[in-house]
């Protein structure tokens, strides 16, 4: 479905299958701790986070919580229910930390080199433009910074080559789920 955020044509899922998502990520999430997640990924009080493609919102609150009063999450996606969500779980737990940002599918409103850690979890085989979206990324992630990204589906060796292609990005370590990869400034 294409949809124009921006002033851009953008690909998304229609609203019947981002609701759907919602539910299975309510029962799944249930389940699974997202904090492991983001003790993995080294979040911390202070840091300023982007969950890039934020979806249901799943990891908003609790990374809220673990960045403090002093760090910041941007929870970006190219779906205006995703902003929707992500706006009701700001108020139902009064974030003040929290900004979501309603993306292009490549640009979005952050300020260069800001995040010290991005994640893009189960979203990166629906992007189109691997280049402009990775340079994107990298572009709003400070040098010492980091980008967890996982492959989605499509194998691991096709998202590795997508990332070392866009000249932005170098593998530091590989996970069974996701590539913790550091900007190439």
């Amino acid at each position: 479905m294409k949809n124009v955020i921006l002033g851009n044509e953008v690909e998304r899922m229609p609203d019947f299958v981002f609701r759907f998502m919602k539910f299975l990520f309510h029962i799944f999430y249930f389940f699974k701790s997202v904090k492991k997640d983001l003790e993995r990924f080294g979040v911390k009080r202070g840091d300023v986070v982007a969950d890039w493609g934020c979806g249901t919102g799943a990891y908003v609150k609790t990374a809220s919580e673990m960045v403090g009063p002093d760090g910041k999450i941007f929870a970006v996606d190219v779906h205006e229910l995703s902003i929707e969500t992500v706006n009701r779980i700001i108020i139902k737990n009064s974030l003040t930390n929290v900004v979501p940002v309603l993306s292009d599918g490549i640009k979005a409103d952050i300020q260069d080199n800001s995040v010290d850690i991005v994640f893009a979890l189960d979203m990166f085989h629906m992007v189109k433009n691997t280049d402009l979206f990775l340079k994107e990324i990298s572009r709003i992630t400070r040098k010492e910074g980091y980008l967890f990204i996982e492959d989605g589906h499509q194998p691991r060796k096709a998202a590795r080559e997508k990332i070392l292609k866009s000249g932005c990005w170098q593998i530091a370590e590989e996970e069974k789920r996701y590539m913790k990869c550091t900007p190439v400034k």
